[in-house]
């Protein structure tokens, strides 16, 4: 007898898919509260979300081999409609053993097998807007701060096919924000395209803090192509010391001095710096304005504080100067796979490892962070992350007032860390508050210009369920939420955040680094 003839086959088959049917039901029945709550039209979507996830509690691969020789679905594609396809299922086995259906199991969903990916679609569209013609995913371009002040870039950027344009609430402020979307929506008038406005709002902020010791530097040079060409040189904007002079237009960076350097200046002349590797670069003065100079620079300058300049002219030096006043950045600790770093709580802690003079080194190099109270949940074995994952490390032992940390990873040649870059624990279980004080003052700033926010580093449903608690109370249920998942915590919390999320759509998942 043929498997697909067998009785006693299709007996068990049917039992066990009716076995799977009752239990995603009694699944979903259990969390009726949570299915109730989702936004109108979303409660189907939170139903299958229940089904889904209980089916996929069980092993089914017995029962998808035996779906297989049967020449049936094996359920393999069913996670946009679960009980439909169960349902399906059923029915063909009732047909092909002559089993009568249970009482009370009729379809329960509409059949279909377009339906999950019409659903998606139009989710996706209320998010994220209509799809771009023929271009299948959408472009999200974060903001630097120049776009606040730069004329060409988002219009140039909407032209190239920019659909969202996302602000980092980490950088910049409010005042800047309000120029990028104000040139934004102009774009918008003069070019017929939409564009939505995503707000990203930091989140509890760990980061690095302050490195101390060692000289600092300004460094600033041309833009270059892959090849090493100038693309455009760095501008730089020469102004006196004791009564600086803003730059005129937007420059790469400003130079004050003292002495007779200005005064005695001419379009044309060069002005030669003292590098911090003892070679001479030069800077163009190239134009006259508002008490000071634009001049241009074609080499990459690396240069301190005191250092001196000459202006020469035609082959002769016929003006001296110092400069003063000059901001400077801190030098980055640099780190290599196998390195120790010492991660304080104090975020003033930070400093280079000390070497001896054989190059050994006695003291780790150490970096303090801001966030202090995030000690109390880091254990050793825990993996941490730095500058968006650009650096990784292992915590070996936390004494509550630093960790010992192992470097694991970096890019070839290793890597620089500086100030203010962030630090994530994708495997701490962080007892913090999803939305700081700052985040409270930027979702204002979001309710009125923007069209989404994404709310980073989330843990837990009750993270969702807060933002929407504030967002409500700011009269701002027409954002579009993006919740972002970066750590383990999140992750094993992913079904909860789902079905929270469905309460107040639109709402998108990005699963990060």
């Amino acid at each position: 007898m043929s498997a697909a003839a067998d009785p006693a086959l299709l007996e068990r088959l049917h039992a066990e898919l009716s076995g799977l049917r009752a239990t995603a039901l009694a699944h979903a029945a259990q969390h009726d509260a949570a299915v109730n709550a989702a936004g109108d039209g979303y409660q189907a979507s939170a139903a299958n979300l229940l089904h889904y996830l209980c089916l996929r509690r069980h092993d089914l691969r017995p029962l998808q081999e035996t779906l297989v020789e049967l020449g049936l679905s094996s359920l393999g594609r069913s996670e946009a409609q679960v009980m439909a396809a169960l349902d399906t299922l059923l029915g063909v086995v009732e047909r092909l053993g002559q089993i009568a259906a249970a009482p009370g199991a009729a379809p329960t969903v509409p059949r279909g097998h377009l339906r999950g990916q019409q659903l998606l679609d139009a989710h996706t569209a209320a998010l994220l807007g209509p799809p771009p013609g023929t271009r299948g995913v959408r472009i999200m371009v974060t903001m630097p701060g120049s776009a606040a002040h730069d004329e060409a870039l988002i219009p140039a950027l909407l032209a190239a096919g920019m659909d969202i344009m996302r602000i980092n609430a980490a950088h910049d402020d409010v005042e800047a924000w309000q120029a990028m979307v104000t040139r934004l929506r102009a774009a918008e008038k003069d070019s017929g395209r939409r564009c939505k406005v995503q707000l990203d709002l930091a989140g509890p902020k760990l980061r690095t803090g302050a490195l101390h010791g060692g000289q600092r530097v300004a460094r600033f040079g041309p833009e270059r192509d892959e090849a090493g060409a100038v693309l455009r040189p760095a501008l730089v904007w020469l102004t006196g010391a004791d009564a600086p002079c803003a730059p005129p237009v937007a420059v790469d960076w400003v130079l004050p001095m003292v002495g007779d350097v200005l005064r005695e200046a001419a379009s044309g002349d060069a002005l030669e710096i003292q590098d911090c590797r003892w070679r001479h670069r030069k800077v163009r003065l190239t134009e006259a304005r508002d008490g000071g100079w634009l001049a241009q620079a074609v080499k990459r300058i690396y240069v301190e504080d005191g250092a001196a300049v000459r202006l020469r002219r035609r082959g002769r030096f016929i003006a001296h100067g110092v400069l003063r006043g000059l901001v400077t950045q801190e030098r980055p600790l640099r780190l290599k796979v196998g390195d120790h770093l010492r991660v304080c709580r104090d975020v003033a802690a930070g400093c280079a490892a000390q070497v001896a003079a054989d190059g050994s080194v006695t003291r780790a190099a150490q970096v303090g962070s801001t966030l202090g109270a995030a000690f109390d949940d880091i254990a050793a074995g825990h993996r941490i992350l730095f500058d968006d994952g650009k650096i990784g490390g292992e915590v070996l032992a936390n004494d509550g007032h630093a960790l010992e940390v192992r470097i694991t990873h970096t890019p070839p040649g290793g890597a620089r860390l500086r100030a203010d870059k962030g630090i994530n624990l994708p495997d701490s279980k962080l007892r913090l508050d999803s939305l700081s004080a700052a985040d409270l003052e930027h979702l204002d700033f979001a309710v009125r210009h923007c069209d989404m926010v994404g709310l980073s580093f989330v843990r837990s449903a009750e993270d969702v369920l807060l933002l929407e608690d504030e967002l409500t109370r700011r009269d701002g249920q027409h954002l579009g939420v993006v919740l972002k998942i970066e750590t383990r915590q999140g992750f094993e919390a992913l079904p909860e955040i789902l079905l929270a999320s469905l309460r107040s759509p639109p709402v998108g998942i990005m699963i990060a680094r």
